[in-house]
């Protein structure tokens, strides 16, 4: 069952189209990332989700109702602009902004300071938000989304002003909510956190939806037949004698006896491939190479660039 989903959501402002007719759902116990380049319409989508604007036309269900404000208790919604008072103490703002989401106070400090001692923030509890470092405030922003424990987050560019680090500490904190149950949203430019991270995607680009699916079934879609061959040899080896024109050899490098080859096949198969080499050569790894989401990401923008260019 989805958690939310968004059908034929279309936004206009003036006479600039933000989504054009972009239906996306999000999978209970899945992590979807929401990706596009700068001004694809993801911020947008991501606030009608969140209720904060609402669409020209398309409706958003939340767990099968119509969304309404009500649902906007059961999300935790972490913005890319960051919203934290600068002169108000930390500690108070934290629970200020626990006891909007509807905890009582006493409940809202036995929580925090757990998340404040896991974070590692506990001693800026009564400092001013200003004097924390961008990454710190961040921490503090993050504890805000998930102190209420809703069942659906939205986590857009969550990662911003981390160190590699607090970066780590932050994906095994994604991972665990999934692991609890929770269905999140993870928008990022950061293609390689979202190959760690996410079970799915979806992909915008100048307002409309390009791609979607499961990130190894379209990893899967767009592979090249690309594989990577490790071997030994003892005497030099004339790779493209060995190879029939049905595979081009892409890159060939070698250390000592040592090789490593990257290879295209045209037409025939792996198996033809490792029955050409073994007679020859001692085979000591061999695998596909898949292409990369960041690379899916650039070849499907670039396609749809020059299409409507």
């Amino acid at each position: 069952m989805n958690i939310i989903e968004a059908h034929n959501i279309s936004k206009n402002y003036g006479n600039f189209t933000a989504l054009d007719n972009v239906s996306i759902s999000v999978k209970k116990g899945h992590i979807l990332g929401l990706l596009g380049p700068n001004g694809a319409g993801k911020t947008t989508l991501i606030r009608i989700m969140n209720h904060i604007i609402a669409p020209d036309k398309g409706e958003v269900f939340f767990s099968g109702e119509k969304l309404t404000q009500k649902h906007v208790y059961q999300i935790g919604y972490l913005p890319e602009e960051r919203g934290l008072y600068k002169k108000m103490k930390v500690g108070e703002q934290a629970i200020y902004l626990a006891r909007l989401k509807g905890i009582h106070r006493n409940e809202a400090i036995k929580r925090l300071r757990f998340w404040f001692d896991k974070f590692a923030i506990t001693p800026w509890w009564n400092r001013k938000v200003e004097e924390l470092s961008k990454g710190m405030q961040q921490k503090v922003q993050f504890i805000v989304t998930v102190i209420h424990e809703p069942a659906f987050y939205i986590f857009d560019e969550p990662f911003s002003g981390f160190d590699p680090i607090n970066v780590n500490l932050l994906k095994n904190e994604i991972l665990d909510l999934k692991k609890q149950g929770a269905s999140i949203i993870f928008s990022t430019h950061n293609m390689a956190s979202v190959e760690e991270l996410c079970d799915d995607i979806v992909l915008i680009n100048k307002a409309e939806k390009i791609l979607e699916g499961n990130i190894k079934t379209i990893k899967n879609q767009f592979k090249e037949n690309l594989f990577q061959v490790q071997f030994q040899s003892a005497n030099p080896v004339d790779l493209a004698g060995l190879l029939t024109e049905n595979f081009d050899i892409q890159s060939i490098e070698n250390n000592e006896d040592e090789y490593t080859a990257l290879i295209k096949i045209q037409a025939n198969t792996q198996n033809d491939l490792l029955n050409a080499l073994i007679p020859h050569v001692n085979i000591k790894s061999f695998q596909e190479i898949f292409p990369s989401m960041n690379d899916i990401f650039i070849s499907q923008v670039n396609k749809i660039n020059l299409k409507n260019n």
